[in-house]
């Protein structure tokens, strides 16, 4: 193929003077070449479309995998929501469980994403699916085609990996209880993976010294990420008949990546400065700390042997006082967990007398709707709260239908409070 180029036009001001003079026009062949118009002059010479042309492209890159080779990659079921993604929703799908390496994500090599997909191809192809009777899968399976072009695309990947919400550990919750390194440990080793700068230092335990915690904290204080958030832009349209409004949606998601960025760094600060805060170094050397100051402090005003007596014996009365009121808060421990355990029992204790309540009236003349009286109270059980478990064992015995005038009034009790969907219930309504 050969393209004549333009003639070229005459200076546009009359002072223009060439340095040297032209050199003498060479004509010269021009091919389009690449993996991109080989691919395209592929599909025009054999007449397929682009579905026909993806499908073909996988099956080349489905070959012949050993079980034992692929025994941990790509067996994860995905759900009926994510099988019914739609190819122009692809974005808003979990890439990872597309390919069944939820468990991996990151950390999944290109190895590992390749064997995956040849098993989600083989699983999904929408050929198989036809040939074994099965629904029609073409949607999910393109929805496989751009999950495997991203994250075998590093810089696209990269872009998906910046907004994956579960590459990250969570922050324990800040009313619970736990143990500060095993809560905190895998929160910031997970982060560490955004770091532009490697290694990263980690939280360390309890053994830690002071200039490695300090060190830490100020590595974190400057982090640097390299997430980019381009994988929330808005799509630029492919034409340019409307150039305005090509260049309003690339300052549109230029806007919204530098919002994501720093709402990224607020909360990446935010959850280091509350682990400093946590600490249980850092307020071991603060206290410390104050005690030196305390004592430098002490003995500096003190004027007397008998003042330093008087506080020795101060201070152990206030040991002693701290120990009885430990040995009470332990037997007091005790006995709250002793009430728990009989509050647990009685739980217990009630829920089976409501449980059998039905059986023992003989399904109130109604044993041919055993199992569906059964299945109402295994479901009236789950949204009970105490007081009405309570009230209602109570009323679990006697007359038969007394018992079923019981169970239809809390019924009605709780659909009325919106606690439980009268649609659920099929005998007691």
């Amino acid at each position: 193929m050969s393209i004549v180029l333009p003639a070229l036009q005459g200076p546009k001001t009359p002072a223009f003077e060439s340095y040297k003079p032209y050199s003498a026009p060479v004509r010269r062949p021009i091919e389009p070449v690449g993996r991109y118009f080989l691919a395209h002059a592929t599909r025009t010479l054999r007449g397929h479309t682009w579905s026909e042309f993806e499908k073909l492209e996988a099956e080349k890159n489905v070959q012949v995998v050993e079980e034992d080779e692929d025994a941990d990659l790509g067996d994860e079921e995905q759900s009926a929501e994510l099988l019914a993604t739609s190819p122009r929703e692809w974005k808003e799908a979990d890439l990872y469980a597309v390919l069944g390496l939820s468990h991996l994500r990151w950390k999944a090599t290109e190895d590992q994403i390749r064997r995956a997909h040849r098993k989600q191809v083989l699983k999904h192809h929408p050929d198989k699916k036809s040939a074994s009777g099965g629904l029609d899968q073409d949607d999910f399976f393109k929805v496989i085609q751009k999950a495997f072009e991203v994250m075998t695309d590093s810089n696209k990947r990269a872009q998906f990996d910046s907004v994956d919400e579960l590459a990250t550990v969570a922050p324990p919750s800040a009313k619970s209880e736990y143990d500060f390194f095993e809560a905190w440990g895998p929160v910031f080793e997970t982060n560490a993976h955004f770091s532009k700068k490697q290694p990263v230092p980690l939280l360390g335990d309890k053994d830690s010294t002071k200039e490695e915690v300090d060190a830490f904290y100020k590595f974190w204080g400057k982090f640097d990420s390299w997430k980019s958030f381009e994988f929330k832009d808005e799509d630029v349209p492919d034409d340019s008949a409307n150039r305005d409004h090509k260049r309003y949606i690339e300052r549109k998601n230029i806007s919204n990546r530098k919002k994501l960025k720093q709402e990224d760094n607020k909360i990446l600060n935010e959850m280091v400065g509350r682990a400093q805060k946590e600490d249980p170094r850092i307020k071991a050397w603060k206290e410390a700390i104050k005690k030196e100051k305390e004592q430098a402090k002490w003995e500096k005003g003190a004027g007397s042997r008998a003042a330093a007596e008087a506080a020795a014996k101060k201070k152990a009365e206030e040991e002693a006082a701290k120990k009885k009121a430990d040995e009470e808060a332990v037997l007091a421990k005790a006995d709250a967990k002793k009430a728990k355990e009989a509050a647990k029992s009685a739980k217990k204790k009630n829920k089976r007398a409501v449980r059998g309540a039905p059986k023992a009236a003989n399904y109130f003349g109604d044993e041919a709707k055993a199992e569906i009286i059964d299945g109402d109270v295994d479901l009236l059980l789950e949204k009970l709260d105490d007081l009405q478990l309570v009230s209602l064992a109570a009323k679990s015995e006697g007359d038969a239908d007394a018992v079923k005038a019981a169970f239809v009034e809390m019924v009605s009790e709780l659909t009325t409070s919106g606690t439980l969907k009268a649609s659920y219930v099929k005998y007691f309504v």
